[in-house]
């Protein structure tokens, strides 16, 4: 079955949610969609953490972006830039080996 935009997440990780107890079951009557607000467990949860894991662990950003599905990585680095603390490092490290020095010695 071909699924929509969005529905990966109503017909696929909302259920998964309620089976695991992190949201209640749909009401009964209520429709196939109609399930009840997930924001701090919700799927975009899980694909900022995916993205944030992969920029930690020295990914590329414009590899993330285009994984992500963003037009420019800029737009990845707008959201996910603070989880990139050791951005510059390979510059700074071969900078220090073209000078002679050591890393974390001036």
């Amino acid at each position: 079955r071909q699924l929509g935009n969005g529905s990966w997440n109503t017909y696929t990780w909302k259920p998964a949610l309620a089976k695991a107890g992190i949201i209640p079951p749909r009401p009964k009557g209520a429709k196939l969609w109609q399930w009840q607000a997930a924001p701090n467990d919700g799927f975009h949860v899980l694909r900022h953490t995916y993205a944030s894991l992969l920029l930690e662990a020295g990914e590329s950003v414009v590899t993330v972006a285009r994984w992500l599905g963003h037009s420019s990585p800029a737009i990845t680095l707008g959201y996910y830039a603070h989880f990139m603390p050791e951005v510059g490092s390979k510059g700074r490290t071969a900078i220090d080996g073209l000078l002679g020095r050591e890393r974390g010695r001036n």
